[in-house]
């Protein structure tokens, strides 16, 4: 059984060897060095002060992990973020990605987020050892939409990758003045 929580500080050294793996192995993040932990905690306690941030747990060991965060830093777009999930490779094809995203728009949606934007690498029909359609296919299947395209933008394992970015609108724009103020850019 999948539980999804709160991230806590000291999940963060797990959630570090998730992501680092699609660091590393993957073009999944145009990431090429691996955070520090240091970095890593950062980023996690940057995150929290605004944003949700959740893990995925499963007989005590975290299989994946989600979160979003401000999109561009604006804040005009203070009822718009972007969102990022990691699943730890292995784990795929059992519904934590659908369990993680579905929790995390619950929330975003109560705190009066309305747009949510992915940015995900694509293989643009070209899957190689690196880059599958995974996460786009995913997404789709959440609901998401490609609104943009910028192709081969990213380089890394000596290839150029094209990104793309998703869209899903969870709310209703006229009920915009919900937004708590922390969540203001």
């Amino acid at each position: 059984m999948i539980i999804i929580r709160d991230v806590k500080p000291t999940d963060a050294q797990k959630l570090l060897d998730i992501y680092n793996y699609y660091v590393l192995n993957t073009a999944v993040t145009f990431e090429i060095t691996p955070p520090t932990p240091e970095e890593f905690v950062q980023r996690i306690a940057t995150i929290t002060k605004t944003h949700p941030y959740i893990v995925a747990e499963e007989d005590g060991r975290i299989v994946g992990y989600s979160y979003a965060h401000p999109f561009v830093g604006r804040e005009a777009y203070a009822h718009s973020c972007e969102t990022t999930i990691y699943v730890k490779n292995g784990e795929h094809g059992h519904g934590t990605g659908r369990q993680l995203y579905e929790e995390l728009e619950r929330r975003l949606k109560a705190q009066g987020i309305i747009n949510l934007y992915a940015c995900i690498a694509d293989p643009e029909g070209e899957p190689d050892e690196h880059l599958s359609a995974d996460s786009p296919d995913f997404h789709t299947h959440m609901g998401y939409v490609t609104v943009g395209t910028f192709r081969k933008c990213g380089r890394k394992f000596g290839r150029w990758y094209t990104m793309i970015w998703m869209e899903k609108i969870i709310g209703d724009y006229g009920d915009y003045e919900k937004l708590p103020e922390s969540v203001k850019i």
